[in-house]
């Protein structure tokens, strides 16, 4: 596969990487495909939330091209197993359940009734602060390779989604109904804040309030991009052709288990407002076409939008895979249901195995080939 001469784009064209947990591997392959063939490409503009955010202050602070930050990327995700993402025992299992349940009911009061989640995120902190120079953000920002990046988490004191905005001098922010962004210098605690699902994972302190993963409130997950300037959009999904052809048709089947309704609810937050989004777009672009030069209200302007998604269900490729975790977390997903066939999805979110990252990868690297000449097309016409 031969490189393609690509101009480096138009200061205009964002990427945007949507969250999912171990699927997040998935973005590195269509990213390598397309370094491969476009290696100077640059995208100024870069917004990521929850495993998304990864990748996204990634690239953001890498200082080499977009295909050797997509061969560390790589490397990273590659080599991930669960013990270096979180950490699970039974018995912290049982006694964060004793403290948030039974506590209060015993007349437990403030710290000693407080749940800080089920997972310990320590090894992926570790891992992230060791690969991550956040230096190298103000670097690419100061030599005009990167606008702006931007990471979203929720706020739990306000229940909005509040999107930190690392960039150029005088790059905008905006408020929004349940949404709003600040201007910020990214930290590991932003990444940190932006993954951390409820529940499963602690929520991260930045200022004078707690967050969480960005996605759950996230109503437009395209808007942070739209908002700084982008007139282009890349979008890398994990919701798969076949997951959209799929019969609406239901069928009974046993009652669902918990792993299954878990994995439906990581699915609604991780992909559902993003679909939505990438109609909403594609429909006012529509409208747009039909106004006359001149006259689109203010505010509204066109954008190119352009959305990568699996050729196949990422869910079905971590079938039979239980048997890699980690034996206290294989545990847990088991007393959940996890071991059915049906619950896939909720597997895939935390299948952090080399086996199953690297397949991933490969997926993403094929689609990303089989794709290339929409790719192509569509980065040509961002370079007019």
């Amino acid at each position: 596969m031969t490189s393609t001469p690509i101009p480096h784009g138009s200061r205009r064209l964002a990427l945007v990487l949507a969250g999912g947990g171990a699927r997040a591997a998935y973005e590195v392959g269509v990213l390598s495909a397309i370094a491969e063939r476009a290696p100077g490409l640059e995208f100024p503009i870069l917004t990521g939330v929850s495993a998304g955010a990864i990748n996204a202050v990634y690239l953001a602070a890498h200082a080499e091209t977009l295909s050797a930050a997509c061969g560390a990327l790589r490397d990273h995700w590659s080599h991930l197993v669960v013990d270096r993402v979180y950490r699970i025992q039974p018995w912290h299992l049982g006694r964060a359940l004793l403290r948030g349940v039974a506590g209060p009911l015993l007349g437990a009061r403030g710290e000693a009734a407080v749940v800080r989640g089920l997972m310990d995120m320590s090894p992926l902190r570790e891992s992230l602060a060791a690969r991550l120079d956040f230096g190298g953000i103000d670097a690419n920002i100061a030599s005009g390779r990167l606008h702006a990046v931007a990471l979203s988490a929720t706020s739990y004191a306000s229940g909005q989604t509040v999107t930190f905005v690392h960039g150029a001098s005088g790059v905008p922010t905006w408020r929004r109904a349940l949404r709003y962004a600040v201007r910020a210098r990214l930290t590991l605690d932003h990444v940190m804040a932006s993954a951390a699902l409820p529940i499963l994972f602690p929520a991260v302190r930045l200022g004078d309030a707690f967050y969480g993963d960005g996605s759950v409130r996230q109503t437009a997950p395209l808007a942070p991009a739209i908002h700084l300037g982008a007139r282009a959009i890349l979008v890398v999904t994990h919701r798969s052709e076949p997951e959209l052809a799929a019969s609406p048709v239901p069928t009974l089947g046993d009652y669902p288990t918990l792993a299954e309704v878990i994995g439906l609810l990581l699915h609604a937050i991780f992909l559902d407002a993003l679909e939505a989004d990438a109609e909403r777009i594609e429909r006012i672009n529509r409208t747009l076409a039909r106004v006359p030069a001149g006259a689109a209200p203010e505010g509204l302007r066109p954008v190119s939008l352009l959305m990568l998604r699996p050729s196949r269900d990422l869910g079905a490729l971590a079938a039979g895979s239980g048997a890699k975790l980690p034996p206290a977390v294989r545990w847990v997903v088991r007393r959940m249901g996890g071991h059915r066939t049906t619950a896939v999805d909720f597997l895939s979110y935390l299948l952090f195995d080399p086996a199953y990252t690297t397949a991933l990868i490969e997926l993403g690297y094929a689609d990303g080939r089989a794709e290339w000449p929409r790719i192509e097309q569509f980065l040509a016409a961002v370079a007019e």
